[in-house]
Order: C-alpha cells, then structure tokens, then sequence
C-alpha cells in the first residue's frame, strides 16, 4: 500500500527547491535598489497576510464560540458514545436530562440511565445502529441518578471515520409529556370504543361527500357485514320520499356547522322498512376547516309501531277499525275548513241499523261484532277516499262527505245518491259464521236494513255538534216512518 507524504515533508521539499533555484548563478545582476524594493513589497505582503491571518482566527473563534452555544443550550440532549456504549461527550441539555453534572458524565456506561425493564432492548437497539448507515429511533424509560424516570427519544447514528473506531451520536428529547398526552388519548379512545361497540344506537363517521368511513357494530343488525359498507353511499337505503330531506340536512351541517334532528325510514335490501332518529354534527380540522360529519341514529321502529297503537286506540275504532267519535270531530271540523275555502257544501250521514238488536240477543255479541264489522266495510266501499267514514257507537255510524258543490240542489242530490247506495248495500244478507255449544259451527243469514239522516252543511254557518245532531234528528225521522230509508234534515220542518 503506498504511504501518503504528509504536509509538512511536502511544505519543506518545496521550500528546498525553491532556495536552491534563487542560488542558482544568474548571467545578470539586479540593481540592490530594485533587490530592496521588491525585499520591502514583500515584507508588506507578509504583514498584511498575517493580519488576515489573526482576523480569520478571530471570525474562527466566533464560530466556534456560537457552535459551543448551540451545542451546548440546545433543547435536546446530544451524546456520543463509544462502540462500548461508553460516554464520550455531553453537552449542557444532555447532561441535565439525565441529572448528572456534564463533567462527571465521560467514561461514564449509558446502559445505568436506561430503566431496568428496557435495558435489554437498548443494547439489542444500540448493536444494531452499530452495523447501520442511516438513523435509527427508539423510545425508553430512562431513569436519573435520583431514581426519578421519564421518557425518552433516542435519534442515534454511527459515526466512522477511517483513522477512528466507530461512535455513535445520539439526539435525546424528553417525550415524558407527549407519552402522558397519548396514554390519556388512548385510555380515551379504549373508553369510547367501549361505548360505541356497547350502545344499541348507531354511530357512523361520513366524509363530506357521505361516504361512510366508520359504521359501529350495531349496525351489523341492519346491513350484515360493517366491512363491506366501507365507502358507500350513506343515502343508498334511505327511502325515496325521504331521501332529498336527509340530502338538504346534510348539506347544511357541512356548510353551517349546524346539527339537525331528522326522522326518516330505511329501506333494507329485504324490503323491510325501518323507521330512523337522526342527529348529525361536523368535525373540523385545527384550521377549522369542516374534515367530516358524525351521525348518531336510533332505530324508533318499534316506538312508531307502539305510537300509532296507541293513536288506533285513541282515534279508530277497535271492533270495526273506522274513526271514533274523537277522531271525527276532527275529521268534521276539517271538512268544514275546506267548504270555507272552496264554497262547497258537505254533508253529514247518520246512520243507525234497523234489525240489528235480535240478532244480538239471538245469537250473541260476537256474532254481532261480526256483522258490525262487514257493515263498515260496505260502508266503506260506498264513499271516496277522501271521504270519512266513522263509528259512533253501538250500531250507529257517521258519513262525512267532503268537497260536494257549490249548488245546493246539486250538493243534496249528490248526498242523496252516496246515502241511497249505502242503505242498498246494507239491505243486502249477511251470512255470518256462528259457532254452537263451544264446537259446531254454522253459518245463518240475516237482513239488517238501515235508516239514514242527512244534513247539508256549507262554512262554518253552524258547528260541528250542530251538524251531528241534525243529521241525528233526520235519521230518527226516517225511523219513525218506517225505516230503511234516507231522510234529509229541514230546519223549517
């Protein structure tokens, strides 16, 4: 291996030649006044080199002087360590997070710093930063010479040089809060997890699009696999008469930041609609920017289900499923509004079963509830939709019809004709199933005619319990002249 000259041999073999070229015989002589000159720019050049000399010693010593500062006041703690993991150098920071004065720290181990329980793992981290180019990380628990700890992260990198043995240079930060920041976080995240993977309502993350990024295990009872629902169409299943209400809601929460309390229904892949309580909020980002909407969802299925129970109980009848008498005060008081808006007239049935009583003694209550029923439904079948059809008790029923004319003659005609059809229908045999001593059964037929009263009503001339009353009036008249017939009510009569 050829051997590299050093500076100094160099420097003084180029000095030798030099003096032997200015000894060499010259065939002229220099004037000695030109010879002093040149002697005097020479001593001027020299001079002024070594002033630029101590000023680049002085600018030198800056620098080293503000490098010592950095190196020294850095808010991190810089090491460097043998290859025996023995400390070589330290500055101020470094020194302070491990609770040792610097100068006792040289030739000092490392591994005494690092907590028991890591030690293992450093010295498995520290062989192998040994063997690599590039840096390498890890976290420890290090303990002070007190026996205080905290955490630390550890930037290491080996340093080699060709005339040296390998170092190893180590940036140390203090994590010690971060760690606590993050054990918080994540003992808050553990107990939000808990709720979300325990509560029977549904939680799910959108994007702003309202794509779903997260779904809670609950909703695994609607759709099956949460996986698969990654990325769709949060809006896919909602049904089609609801769908634009929950797109606007929506794209108000992420425009305003505003929540909106919906109500909507689901519909599932097989075909079962499930009726849904919706609240939704935004999250923003640190430069609040809106970053993605949280939806809350409650199945209230069963609770409509119950509510509208409890509304059939109240408003409809439970024998023959028409209105009651509740309910068709309302219905009433409606029809009365739209004859004011329009100027139409409406009318009011009365209806009472003529041969209805011996049936009941003869056979029962339960085969009178059977006919009652069918007396509804024939009723009903007589009457438009927009029409009211009501039970008032007994074997009474109520008509109200709607939107008739704006004629009077007109509108009592066409009373006249829904009321005659009615009681044709009624008269009409009915064939009920009776059942004898608890196991037979058999099937009679009966004929139950009907006496109707009408009354006609326009505005809000008179009110509702007026109306009912006239028509009550009327229908005790067609009863009195024999039944089976419609009579309409007169006020002059």
């Amino acid at each position: 291996m050829k051997e590299i000259p050093n500076e100094q041999d160099s420097l003084r073999a180029a000095a030798e030649a030099k003096l032997a070229r200015a000894h060499a015989p010259k065939q002229m002589q220099r004037p000695p006044e030109e010879i002093l000159h040149e002697l005097q720019v020479h001593q001027i050049e020299l001079e002024m080199q070594n002033e630029q000399l101590l000023q680049l010693q002085v600018e030198l010593k800056k620098s080293l002087d503000c490098y010592v500062d950095f190196y020294d006041m850095a808010p991190v703690g810089y090491l460097t360590l043998s290859r025996e993991e023995m400390i070589d150098k330290a500055n101020l920071t470094g020194a302070a997070l491990l609770g040792v004065e610097r100068n006792e720290l040289p030739h000092h181990r490392f591994a005494p710093f690092v907590a028991m329980e890591d030690r293992d793992r450093w010295h498995r981290h520290f062989q192998s930063v040994l063997k690599r180019d590039d840096t390498a990380t890890c976290e420890l628990a290090l303990q002070r010479r007190d026996g205080s700890r905290f955490f630390g992260q550890l930037d290491c990198l080996r340093l080699s040089k060709a005339d040296k043995t390998p170092a190893v240079r180590i940036v140390l930060t203090d994590i010690t809060e971060r760690k606590r920041a993050e054990d918080v976080v994540r003992t808050q995240e553990e107990f939000f997890r808990m709720i979300v993977e325990n509560i029977d309502d549904f939680l799910a993350v959108l994007d702003l699009e309202g794509r779903r990024l997260y779904n809670s295990p609950s909703y695994a009872k609607l759709f099956g696999s949460i996986e698969a629902m990654k990325g769709t169409d949060s809006f896919a299943e909602i049904h089609p008469d609801d769908m634009e209400g929950v797109r606007q809601a929506f794209r108000e929460t992420v425009r305003s930041g505003r929540s909106h309390r919906l109500n909507f229904r689901f519909v599932l892949a097989d075909g079962s609609i499930h009726y849904m309580e919706s609240c939704g909020a935004l999250i923003r980002n640190s430069l609040g920017q809106a970053l993605r909407v949280v939806v809350v969802s409650r199945d209230v299925t069963e609770r409509i289900r119950e509510e509208d129970k409890i509304r059939n109980l109240a408003f409809y009848d439970a024998l023959t499923q028409p209105p009651n008498r509740r309910l068709l005060n309302d219905r009433l008081d409606q029809a009365m509004a739209a004859s004011k808006r329009s100027g139409r007239y409406g009318a009011l049935l009365f209806l009472d079963l003529d041969n209805f009583k011996p049936l009941n003694d003869r056979y029962g209550h339960s085969v009178g509830d059977l006919l009652l029923v069918e007396v509804a439904r024939r009723i009903a079948s007589c009457v438009r939709e927009m029409d009211t059809v009501a039970r008032f008790g007994g074997d009474e029923f109520v008509v109200v019809l709607s939107e008739l004319n704006e004629n009077n003659a007109e509108s009592i005609a066409q009373a006249e004709i829904v009321a005659q059809k009615i009681n044709a229908v009624l008269s009409e045999s009915y064939v009920p199933t009776v059942q004898k001593d608890g196991k037979e059964t058999t099937t009679i037929e009966h004929h139950c005619t009907s006496s109707i009263g009408v009354a006609i009503f326009i505005n809000h001339e008179v009110g509702a319990e007026n109306i009912i009353k006239w028509a009550d009036i009327a229908m005790y008249q067609a009863k009195e002249a024999g039944g089976n017939r419609v009579w309409f009510y007169d006020a002059k009569a």
